[in-house]
Parts: C-alpha cells; sequence; structure tokens
C-alpha cells in the first residue's frame, strides 16, 4: 500500500472518529496527518490530529489542535485533549523536535501557558516531525501522547486562512 494510500485511510479513520457534532463542521481539506476545519456558527477554525496509538489505558479520545477565533483576535492556539485524566500535581511536558515546553491544563487537557509560548510551539510544529506531550495521570503513572507532524503545517495554515474572512 502506498504512503498517499495509508494517509488517505487515516484520515478517513481520523473523520469517523469524530464525535458528529465536530464532523459536521466545513472540512477544509486533510493533510496527512492532520485535518483542518471550520465552524462559522462560532466562528472559528482549526488544526487537529489523533495521536499515534497509545499503549496502555486510555480515558479519552485524546487530539491535537490548533484553532483560530476571529472575534477573540487569538490565532494558532494551542489545545491537547489528553488521554487520561493529569494527576493534580502533576507536571505535563510537551516535546516538539528537540525543544522543550511544560503546558498549563488539569483533567484532560492542556494548553500552552501564554500566547508566546502558543507562537513558539506552533513554530516548532512547522520544522519537526514529531511531538511528544509527557504526563502522570492520577495512579502516578507517566504516559504520553505522540503525534507525527506531517500535514501539521499545511493544515494550520488552511485554518487560518478559513477563518481570514471570518467574523
Amino acid at each position: 500500500m502506498t504512503r498517499r494510500r495509508r494517509g488517505l485511510l487515516s484520515a478517513a479513520a481520523f473523520l469517523a472518529a469524530l464525535p458528529a457534532p465536530l464532523a459536521a463542521k466545513d472540512s477544509l481539506g486533510v493533510f496527512s496527518q492532520w485535518g483542518a476545519f471550520r465552524d462559522p456558527a462560532v466562528p472559528r477554525c482549526y488544526a487537529i490530529a489523533m495521536p499515534q496509538a497509545n499503549r496502555g489505558a486510555i480515558e479519552y479520545q485524546a487530539f491535537a489542535s490548533v484553532g483560530t477565533w476571529p472575534r477573540r483576535a487569538l490565532r494558532n492556539q494551542l489545545h491537547f485533549r489528553l488521554s487520561r485524566r493529569v494527576s493534580p500535581a502533576g507536571r505535563i511536558t510537551l516535546r516538539v523536535g528537540n525543544q522543550g515546553f511544560e503546558l498549563t491544563g488539569g483533567g484532560g487537557d492542556a494548553w500552552a501557558k501564554d500566547r508566546q509560548m502558543d507562537a513558539a510551539i506552533v513554530a516548532a510544529m512547522r520544522s519537526a516531525g514529531a511531538m511528544i506531550v509527557t504526563a502522570r495521570d492520577r495512579n502516578g503513572k507517566t504516559f504520553n501522547d505522540s503525534y507525527r507532524l506531517t500535514g501539521a503545517a499545511t493544515a494550520m495554515d488552511a485554518a487560518t486562512v478559513g477563518c481570514a474572512k471570518l467574523k
């Protein structure tokens, strides 16, 4: 099976796995491991991907997204839905290529600490091949959510362009 065919099958599986309200949004395209969507009702646009298969228990369907919210004047805001609930005392770290970041969050979610960190992470995502979120779950076990970044830059650009005229 060719790499392109595997990518298309992965994209189809990704879209089929999305919750119904999310799947009903306007598709801006699927770019290898990443999809781009527009929700004019909010309005918002985002690039989104599911992690590589996780080992061990999962509590949530994990994803990474980079969103643009025109009414809030926010662009390239990072959000992770983690595969497990994080220990209240635990750290959430992100490694993008050879750069490391400490995220903020709780429960099953994580974000960059501020807009400057969002910008630094998005810049790192554009040139790296993978990123890994690491945290400890409520039982004290370390877990990782790993993402391939093939197609991420194109999906982020499509989401930005998709919201250019939304207000």
